[in-house]
């Protein structure tokens, strides 16, 4: 297969049939050997973390798709840790987008004279950042994006809504096992038109915590799936 991307936490081919695989590897983000959703570089690997991002992925693409919101996941292959998705355009050269229901990490890092850490965000605050290792990932606003010609206003306002609505659908999950979803990662791409959630919906891309105490990703996989 022909290798379209190689990513931080996983790789991504294209296959005969028009569609994408992405493999799944062990790696996450964080810094110093501490695992960190917020961070933009490869800061540890933790043995079957793959898998259980994958796992995760499908459990969340399926209840998405049940809650009749369109991504890009076709199937998924658990063993070999890898799954076929719809090809979709990214924005600009990447774009991330981080929902924030609790100001922690790199949001109190940057805005910590305002607020402490640990203070709710209501509603959730939605944030984009450019996927650009070596300029650190930058923050762009929504204007920032339609004057720079990556994405129409009409496009971020559908962006930022399905933002906000899975998040909510992950939150609610979450709550149901006594787990308490602090922020989430996503990407989305542009598909036949529109604009889709793709990449993952993965343990090692959100912050969530039981009472007092951060749940690690491969933990974590096992609340969501084994209960």
């Amino acid at each position: 297969m022909e290798m379209i991307y190689k990513g931080k936490t996983k790789d991504v081919y294209k296959l005969e049939n028009g569609n994408v695989m992405l493999k799944f590897k062990d790696d996450c983000t964080g810094k110093d050997g501490v695992f960190d959703p917020g961070e933009n570089t490869v800061g540890l690997t933790i043995d079957g973390i793959g898998k259980a991002n994958l796992e995760t992925s499908v459990y969340y693409f399926e209840m998405l798709k049940n809650a009749g919101i369109k991504t890009h996941y076709v199937s998924a292959d658990i063993d070999n840790a890898t799954m076929e998705v719809l090809p979709a355009t990214v924005f600009g050269h990447g774009l991330e987008v981080i929902c924030r229901l609790v100001a922690t990490g790199s949001f109190i890092r940057r805005y910590g004279e305002y607020i402490e850490d640990g203070t709710a965000l209501e509603g959730g605050y939605v944030e984009c950042t450019f996927k650009n290792d070596a300029k650190g990932d930058p923050l762009v606003t929504g204007e920032g994006l339609a004057a720079l010609g990556v994405m129409t206003p009409d496009l971020f306002e559908s962006m930022k809504e399905q933002t906000l609505k899975i998040t909510k659908i992950v939150a609610d999950d979450l709550k149901t096992i006594g787990l308490d979803l602090w922020d989430i990662k996503f990407e989305f791409g542009y598909n036949n038109g529109e604009v889709i959630l793709i990449d993952e919906i993965a343990s090692g891309n959100m912050r969530v915590y039981k009472g007092d105490t951060i749940v690690e990703p491969v933990e974590l996989t096992k609340l969501i799936l084994n209960r």
